[in-house]
């Protein structure tokens, strides 16, 4: 009998598409191995752009909206962003077909971090309360004592007036081992032991806080970066003409940024990244010693990107760009193709069905999202994954906001200000807002057609039924032909 896979989960937070693609500036030798043994997805996205409901969405296969976690978890009221119970999560078919899991790192799916609950028999999570094995690790590695965090350089958040001071990003002498990525990578290697020569499927879930704001980097990683030569997409420099006016407000928060301090932000997150991928790199190679990497699927991604510079901006939540939408993707393993690049539009909710199938369990019956297991089969297929769908619900500062994507035409309803066309053939950084060109009107009116026929199929009354007159501000209503 066919043994089921062992899966080696490995999740970033905020990881920029870019880094892995063939120009990328970024350091990665492990993710580079990675790609050349398995299938990388160009097109793929994360169905929201904040941690919590991108996560949840991951392990569901339900848009927020249905999976009730529609903002990060520690924002909100007890009452307000919290997981409905009776959805399945993939790990939970996983233990009832016999696997062992455990869950390492961040988790921020919801509340409580009682990770057990959701078919992981292992909490190696670091939450409001360290578990017990982390604590365990930490008191190894610092003796109980945390260092001092001094970095050199650093730029920090001073503005505007009455807002905490922060950091922006730096470079600490503390190596990756003594810090979060190294002591998640700790635990997971150790459960890993577990499975030396045990014939058990497993699935070992590693989640990375890094490459996070702030951009923290070890010296080591940032020397491999020459800052001067960095260089800066074009939409760094961005005015936003014809963009919705919080996108600029948001804005204002960097617009004192110069060349040189973009591009050592810049280095920080690409040495982030670096440390990452060493840090990966070991629990690939602890596969391999253990015999099993030919029936082990490795999963490469994150919940959301990161803007990094784009249209004047870092982080997240403000602007629907493909810098945040837009997320990495490689998987690796059994009945994987090898050395393909992808591109097939994909969601990170679509890789809960995906996992399902390709360890040999039914897959979720949902509207909202389907697995793309077939590709692996025949890669032609990518044709038939050509639109997708994310919704926003804003993270502190509530926002309304729907993308939809149809090959190279992506729309962006914003319930707040202008909505958003672009051509991401022509226009792949986003700098030439076609919404108002009556030239594309049939455009717009068939990608409005396209959203509302999903938040009609996903059941998202809040939108569906906003017949009221004064909420009519979409392009197109939901019964446009």
């Amino acid at each position: 009998m066919k043994k089921n896979p062992n899966i080696l989960f490995l999740m970033c937070d905020q990881l920029q598409a870019s880094v892995l693609k063939n120009d990328s500036q970024c350091k990665t030798s492990n993710f580079d191995y990675l790609m050349s043994v398995g299938t990388r997805f160009d097109r793929a996205y994360t169905p929201n752009a904040v941690c919590s409901p991108a996560r949840a969405s991951l392990m569901t296969g339900l848009l927020p909206h249905n999976h009730g976690v529609l903002w990060v978890t520690h924002t909100v009221d007890d009452d307000q962003g919290r997981l409905r119970e009776d959805n399945m999560h993939w790990a939970q078919l996983l233990e009832n077909e016999g696997y062992h899991t455990g869950y390492f790192g961040k988790w921020h799916i919801e509340k409580s971090c009682e990770v057990e609950r959701y078919g992981w028999q292992v909490n190696g999570c670091r939450c409001e309360v360290i578990s017990e094995l982390y604590k365990k690790t930490e008191e190894e590695v610092w003796g109980g004592q945390k260092p001092e965090l001094n970095y050199s350089p650093v730029k920090y958040y001073d503005s505007p007036q009455g807002y905490q001071k922060s950091v922006f990003y730096g470079v600490t002498d503390i190596v990756p081992e003594k810090r979060p990525l190294g002591l998640i990578t700790k635990m997971a290697l150790d459960y890993l032991e577990n499975f030396s020569g045990n014939d058990d499927p497993w699935c070992c879930f590693v989640s990375i806080p890094e490459p996070h704001d702030p951009y923290i980097c070890g010296r080591k990683a940032f020397d491999m970066y020459e800052v001067d030569s960095i260089t800066l997409p074009p939409n760094v420099f961005d005015e936003m003409e014809n963009r919705p006016n919080i996108y600029k407000k948001a804005g204002r928060v960097w617009e004192n940024v110069t060349e040189r301090e973009h591009k050592e932000a810049m280095a920080c997150y690409y040495g982030s990244i670096t440390e990452i991928d060493e840090q990966f790199g070991l629990l690939i190679k602890k596969v391999k010693e253990m015999g099993q990497l030919d029936n082990t699927m490795i999963i490469l991604t994150t919940d959301h990107g990161e803007m990094l510079g784009a249209h004047g901006l870092y982080c997240k939540n403000i602007s629907a760009s493909e810098e945040v939408y837009n997320i990495p993707l490689v998987m690796s393993g059994p009945g994987i193709c090898e050395g393909i690049v992808s591109g097939a539009r994909v969601g990170l909710h679509d890789l809960c069905q995906t996992i399902l199938e390709l360890s040999g369990l039914d897959v979720f019956n949902v509207p909202d999202s389907r697995s793309f297991a077939e590709i692996f089969q025949n890669p032609q297929m990518e044709a038939e994954y050509k639109k997708g769908y994310a919704e926003y619900f804003g993270s502190r500062i509530m926002l309304t906001q729907r993308i939809v994507w149809d090959g190279s035409w992506k729309f962006v309803f914003n319930g707040f200000d202008y909505d958003e066309l672009y051509d991401l053939d022509d226009d792949p950084y986003e700098m030439n807002n076609l919404i108002d060109d009556p030239e594309y009107e049939n455009v717009v009116k068939r990608l409005c057609k396209q959203m509302w026929d999903s938040i009609r199929k996903t059941n998202d009354y809040s939108l569906y039924r906003s017949n009221y007159p004064i909420l009519r501000v979409a392009p197109f209503g939901p019964l446009i032909d």
